[in-house]
């Protein structure tokens, strides 16, 4: 009874020293995970074994790891997602050096004539239509990137911009397969097509970006314009697209090694390459195209602090797992849900955003895919209880900067560049935006299928 309970004010503990922002958060998820595996599972546990399942070495050297055929596995530290972050750093970095991100900011700002609020827009449905076919983080580690790079250009603060693009991102993956780690798991664990998710999860996506990208026009187009304004250069005096390509051998290796995750990544469940295999992949084509002296740039500019911030909370939610914390959220919420299809669609939906906000959603909706196994029946087909975990883990994970991998990505790249995002300035935007969309999701599940 001891080691839930530990486990569980272990997290709590992490959870506020990241939101006061006093101590870096990768030190702070890394000292979680440290006492997780000292006081949780070997003074209170004494179980070894429970060290060796979290850290989840042993799995990179399985065949699995690298080429698969099945669900992946989400127990411990998720070190396919740590790899895939490491190899697409390496390719972005080495796009950023080409020129790519400079000269692809320069291209969208000439076409809506450098007007900051189209571009809000414009990167809005960016982030939703490439996270529909690309994973959230790659295009997120993108998106921000180029969003940073125009704000130099245009004189305007990024952060409104890069929370946007975060909130819409989330939301295009939750409308196809492949786009978010937890629909991969919920669809290859009970047979779903990726047809199947469009013709569902897909539909009240699209209606919830329409919505989106309204609110957060509203939200922010006031500032934006106020930025505009004040600019001291003229339209005709920013620098030509062009002038971004210093060397054009480099900037089309970069295009084409982009081309080629993306084509990587929307195929990987016809190749059964994992995503782990298409970070190594593309960061070896940046590497062995590009000379000594960018290589030696790409990685001293890597973002370490995000991977060990990522392999900290990994430790410390397979803590909640080992204990048997999300089990226990998973059975209270079959036993209050029985006899009332409502309710259950209700619950299942709202502690599934809510526990998302919170927990990464990977292991959270691996463990429920059994839940609600069980608790399909006539009046409740299991279709219903899919789409609504599909979209409770998805959207739910936009409420707070360590929901979905996507918002600590996005949140790196901008305090990279100097451009901090706190907890108070994200979630001031992106709670209200969530609570809105779930609600949304709620009443379409109800209406269109109970």
């Amino acid at each position: 009874m001891a080691a839930p309970i530990v486990a569980t004010v272990i997290f709590v503990a992490m959870f506020v020293m990241v939101v006061w922002e006093k101590i870096e958060r990768h030190i702070t998820t890394m000292a979680a995970g440290l006492l997780m595996i000292v006081v949780v599972f070997l003074i209170i546990m004494r179980s070894p074994q429970a060290v060796w399942e979290t850290l989840n070495l042993h799995s990179i050297v399985q065949t699995n790891f690298w080429y698969s055929t099945g669900a992946s596995e989400s127990a411990g530290i998720n070190w396919e997602t740590i790899i895939f972050i490491m190899g697409m750093m390496v390719m972005v970095e080495g796009m950023g050096h080409a020129g790519f991100f400079r000269w692809l900011c320069l291209r969208l700002a000439k076409a809506v004539k450098y007007k900051t609020v189209p571009l809000l827009i414009t990167f809005m449905l960016m982030a939703a239509v490439l996270s529909m076919f690309i994973d959230s983080i790659t295009v997120i580690l993108f998106l921000a990137a180029v969003t940073v790079e125009l704000a130099k250009t245009l004189e305007f603060d990024p952060v409104p911009m890069i929370i946007s693009e975060i909130f819409c991102a989330n939301l295009g993956g939750s409308a196809t397969m492949c786009g978010d780690p937890p629909n991969i798991i919920i669809g290859t664990a009970l047979g779903y097509s990726f047809a199947d998710f469009v013709g569902n999860t897909g539909v009240i996506a699209f209606i919830c970006l329409i919505l989106v990208v309204g609110y957060f026009t509203i939200c922010f187009g006031k500032q934006l314009k106020k930025s505009e304004a004040s600019r001291n250069t003229a339209a005709e005096d920013y620098p030509q697209p062009s002038s971004a390509i210093e060397n054009k051998t480099a900037f089309a290796i970069s295009i084409v090694i982009f081309a080629i995750a993306i084509v990587l990544l929307v195929t990987h469940a016809q190749t059964h390459l994992t995503v782990s295999a298409i970070g190594v992949f593309v960061a070896f084509l940046t590497v062995i195209t590009s000379k000594p002296k960018v290589i030696k740039h790409i990685f001293q500019r890597l973002d370490y602090k995000t991977l060990l911030f990522f392999i900290g909370l990994f430790i410390v939610v397979g803590g909640l797992e080992q204990t048997g914390v999300l089990e226990k959220i998973a059975e209270f919420i079959e036993a209050i849900g029985k006899g009332n299809s409502i309710a259950i669609v209700c619950i299942v939906i709202w502690i599934s955003a809510i526990a998302s906000a919170f927990v990464d959603n990977i292991p959270f909706a691996a463990t429920m895919v059994p839940v609600i196994s069980r608790m399909a029946s006539a009046a409740l087909p299991l279709d219903t209880l899919v789409w609504s975990l599909s979209l409770g883990t998805d959207l739910g994970g936009n409420a707070t900067p360590i929901g979905a991998s996507a918002n600590v990505m996005g949140i790196s790249v901008a305090s990279k560049y100097g451009h901090k995002i706190t907890w108070g300035k994200y979630c001031k935007y992106t709670a209200p935006a969530t609570i809105a969309v779930v609600a949304i999701c709620t009443i379409y599940i109800i209406v269109r299928y109970l």
